[in-house]
């Protein structure tokens, strides 16, 4: 925990601790191998208790479809659950709730995974619970059919039904133009409604194989014991073509969009804006520079929590806004964004908040960011590295995340290293790359006006 300090004292002891530490250990110390069909292994040992995470990520998601059959990746993901040559419907579910375990699997843009949490001695159990679902899938339209009504009433619940939904919806679609980004990974209803079972087999045999996959099992147990599972229950399956995964790009964006929604339900305005911005693989400005660590620093010295620069400035000084903050997600195969939220208080106008929010990132471009914020923001991301070791979620997502993207298991090892390693200037160069106005979508969401 960081005391209160006099700020220059605080800038320059954070600066001078940061600068001074040596190299750091690796986060999760993973051990990694790959199987002969390509299968990629990463095991993270935990002994904190007698439990593991199995996670199965797949290298393809929502942006990988083929055109017109938007959904395809999550239907394919509800199907999953439908039963092989060798299990019933539903007999995966079961079975690893008879044992005690946990289960569940999602879908986004550019990857879908599967995992299970259950006793240690029943990783052998999901291990062949899943390798068999990856090479044996069974369907008929019988079980298809009423599952593409599960999916077209999940999206009416989830974006429909809500005002948020549909504006996030919205905005995504206005952000990217052209790339697949701005498809919502749950499909647009005309497209979901026209699935087939054919669809979702090709697209399963097209992308559902093990060189195109990342084993992750972290907990109690050992590689080699890792090892040795893995090749009994998925060293069989064989490789199999898989195509590259080629996308529409951006094109740049010459001016600024505007998406306001007005409904009935909504009782007090919000907003967001998102810019364009690199993620990890694309992140290098024309200088060379390493944008997305800087990116990530920023983010959280802006809008993250009650001690960030727009919440200090918004809510606590100027009583503008009941909440502020900023995301910026680098994780994806492509360009990605960088963005803020904002709820204003119900007695102040959201042009007037929205007005204060502006002011304060042309003062970042302007001027710049302090010496002190930049030490604390990383800090405050450090410190936070700690938390992931609490458990066995956070391992399991950050490599199967980064290597469904491209990424290495030595990146996700080297992010504290290369958080401590951005400089004040490294921060102030990436805010006026990136928050340019032309780049910006802005959503609006307000109450339905009287009459």
């Amino acid at each position: 925990m960081i005391r209160p300090r006099p700020a220059a004292l605080g800038a320059a002891l954070l600066t001078l601790a940061l600068a001074a530490a040596p190299a750091r250990a690796q986060v999760f110390n993973p051990a990694t191998f790959t199987l002969d069909n390509g299968l990629t292994v990463v095991v993270v040992e935990n002994h904190r208790a007698p439990i593991v995470t199995h996670m199965l990520w797949y290298f393809v998601g929502a942006a990988d479809e083929p055109p017109g059959k938007s959904g395809i990746a999550h239907f394919l993901e509800h199907l999953m659950f439908k039963g092989t040559e060798r299990r019933a419907p539903g007999e995966f579910s079961q079975l690893v709730a008879r044992h005690g375990g946990r289960e569940n699997a999602f879908t986004s843009l550019d990857y879908t995974g599967y995992f299970q949490t259950v006793a240690a001695d029943r990783l052998g159990l999901v291990m062949e619970l899943e390798a068999d679902r990856m090479a044996n899938l069974k369907l008929t339209e019988e079980l298809a059919t009423p599952e593409l009504q599960v999916v077209l009433e999940e999206r009416r619940q989830r974006t429909e039904a809500t005002p948020q939904g549909l504006l996030s919806e919205q905005v995504g679609a206005t952000t990217w133009m052209n790339h697949p980004y701005g498809i919502p990974v749950v499909g647009w209803e005309n497209e979901i409604a026209s699935l087939t079972l054919a669809d979702a087999m090709a697209f399963y045999r097209t992308w559902y194989a093990p060189n195109n996959a990342a084993l992750i099992v972290v907990g109690d147990v050992t590689a080699d014991a890792v090892r040795a599972l893995a090749e009994e229950h998925y060293g069989p399956i064989p490789a199999r073509a898989v195509p590259p995964r080629l996308r529409p790009q951006e094109p740049k964006q010459h001016a600024p969009r505007r998406v306001v929604l007005r409904d009935e339900q909504v009782q007090q305005p919000s907003w967001t804006r998102r810019y364009i911005a690199p993620g990890y693989d694309d992140a290098l400005s024309e200088s060379g520079q390493d944008r997305a660590y800087a990116l990530d620093v920023l983010a959280e010295l802006l809008g993250g929590g009650t001690t960030s620069r727009l919440y200090t400035a918004l809510v606590e000084e100027q009583k503008l806004a009941a909440s502020v903050g900023a995301w910026y997600s680098p994780g994806s195969l492509d360009l990605t964004t960088f963005g803020f939220w904002l709820t204003p208080l119900p007695a102040v106008p959201l042009v007037e908040a929205e007005a204060a929010l502006e002011a304060e990132l042309a003062r970042v471009v302007a001027e710049g960011v302090t010496e002190e914020e930049v030490a604390r923001a990383k800090q405050r991301m450090l410190d936070g590295t700690a938390f992931a070791l609490d458990g066995n979620r956070a391992a399991a997502r950050s490599f199967g995340a980064a290597l469904s993207i491209g990424r290495t298991v030595d990146d996700v090892e080297a992010w504290p290293d290369r958080i401590a390693a951005v400089t004040v200037a490294d921060v102030a160069a990436a805010a006026r790359d990136v928050l340019v106005e032309r780049n910006a979508t802005t959503g609006v969401l307000l109450p339905k006006e009287a009459g």
